[in-house]
């Protein structure tokens, strides 16, 4: 045989050979993770103006759009009592209300043209305007969100028409168990009439007038109280200079003050809304929780993902898994940014096992006062939120827009860099201690939505029965507009 047929058929009996095979893990627990990658997040462009207002930009060159956003301190919690739905009026007809020199029509047929979007927006504690279009008309759509900013019309037959579907939203609002749910919890959480619980009625929507709007504008869309935010492809110098040059000589103005909404303490009790028609019941515990600038809150976080926080959670594996009484399951201490969130359990099971489901939530929460974490249960925990936390802000403009929400609520704008840290940090021990400190078994209101009659057994078996009246006021619905 020739030398090279030799060294082909060596070559061949070479590559039969498998390759030495890798070391298999017996067991999932046993397979290495890499550790994450730092956490370097690219930060915004901070510019604070004289007159007060506080601009981020952004830029991502990834495609040719142009987004902003404003955020305007001030929402639905200061709203006069008597005339609650008078933000989100004032939220949808600050964009179809059109500006003084064009109606709101007009500018659906402006913007249309040229692929792009101005829109507004309320909320709890703020009301938005935002602009989103191709950065080769931006010359041509930011000069209509600025008019709408500064010069806005707030016209009648918007304004009837916000209203209109704010009646349509109070007629339907005991339509679904699930809302009704959620609505009622908040109301035990925090009080019938506190900002954080109440809701429209005809009374109040009738109250709202145009003046009302305008008096609304005028007070809080000041420069020094205001967010601006600017994402996409554009070059920061020259947008610096676009926004100095439309917003600089923007005067300085007086505030309305700030409002400090007390949180009552937590109602406890056995509260009950009759549902007919449904085969199922929502269930609801809850007492206060805390704020997000809690020392504690990253220890609760830990926490909440132990307790209640997806499917390998206690709640779910244990009451929907293994012992097959809920549909779905979960909860722990909620954290807002500027008012205490709620400790809240939601849960949805068949009639028939409501009580059933009771009790079995209310054994979760002794285990978690009387078991600690294991170090599985831990060590689960603590990857699943720094393994999804990337997720949250996987783009620039998520990033700019957490940035914003720390210069808003005045939390140190490397927030998001503590987090991760924060979490790596938490102890079994820091589990432990935060159940006992924020989670009180004496302290909850249960509340459940159903059809009494299909019950296992009674509510009164958990203690005496108050029957919460979820009927709509009618008597203002004849003199509305």
């Amino acid at each position: 045989m020739s030398r090279p047929a030799t060294l082909a058929l060596v070559a061949a009996a070479f590559l039969l050979v498998p390759a030495p095979a890798s070391p298999q893990a017996a067991d999932w627990r046993e397979i290495q993770k890499p550790p994450l990658r730092p956490f370097l997040p690219q930060q915004p462009k901070r510019i604070a103006l004289p007159n007060g207002l506080v601009i981020f930009l952004q830029e991502d060159h990834e495609l040719p759009l142009v987004r902003g956003f404003a955020r305007i301190r001030g929402g639905a919690r200061e709203e006069p009592a008597d005339k609650v739905g008078l933000t989100a009026i004032y939220g949808q007809a600050w964009r179809t209300g059109g500006t003084t020199s064009r109606t709101g029509d007009q500018l659906d047929d402006e913007l249309e043209a040229r692929g792009a979007r101005v829109e507004s927006g309320a909320g709890l504690d703020s009301t938005t305007l935002g602009w989103d279009c191709l950065k080769d008309v931006l010359d041509q759509v930011f000069p209509v969100w600025l008019e709408l900013l500064l010069h806005p019309e707030f016209r009648e037959d918007k304004i009837t028409l916000a209203r209109n579907q704010l009646h349509t939203a109070i007629a339907r609002r005991n339509d679904e168990a699930a809302q009704i749910a959620s609505r009622e919890a908040r109301k035990l959480g925090y009080g019938n009439d506190s900002p954080y619980a109440r809701v429209p009625e005809y009374a109040s929507v009738a109250a709202v007038t145009r003046q009302d709007l305008l008096a609304w504008h005028k007070a809080r869309v000041q420069p020094n109280n205001l967010i601006l935010g600017v994402v996409g492809d554009f070059d920061s110098k020259a947008m610096e200079a676009t926004l100095r040059k439309a917003l600089a000589s923007w005067p300085r103005g007086p505030l309305p003050p700030r409002v400090d909404v007390p949180v009552p303490a937590a109602r406890p009790g056995v509260y009950f809304v009759q549902k007919d028609g449904v085969t199922q019941s929502n269930i609801r515990l809850l007492h206060a929780g805390i704020r997000r600038d809690s020392p504690d809150y990253f220890a609760v976080e830990v926490m909440n993902q132990v307790f209640g926080g997806g499917f390998s959670a206690r709640l779910f594996s244990n009451i929907r898994s293994k012992k097959g009484l809920a549909y779905a399951v979960g909860g722990g201490v909620g954290a807002s940014f500027d008012y205490p969130g709620l400790f809240q359990i939601s849960m949805g099971t068949k009639s028939g096992s409501t009580a059933a489901a009771i009790d079995a939530l209310y054994e979760e929460v002794d285990k978690l006062l009387q078991a600690p974490a294991t170090p599985e249960e831990l060590a689960r925990a603590r990857d699943s939120i720094l393994n999804s936390f990337v997720f949250n802000f996987d783009t620039r403009q998520k990033l700019m827009a957490e940035r914003m929400l720390y210069e808003f609520y005045g939390y140190p704008p490397d927030f998001l860099e503590r987090y991760r840290a924060g979490i790596e940090k938490v102890t079994a021990e820091d589990v432990a201690r935060v159940a006992r400190q924020y989670v009180h078994k004496d302290k909850l209101a249960l509340l459940v939505v159903g059809k009494a009659q299909d019950f296992d057994r009674p509510l009164a078996s958990f203690g005496p029965v108050t029957t919460l009246d979820v009927t709509i006021p009618e008597e203002a619905k004849k003199a509305t507009p």
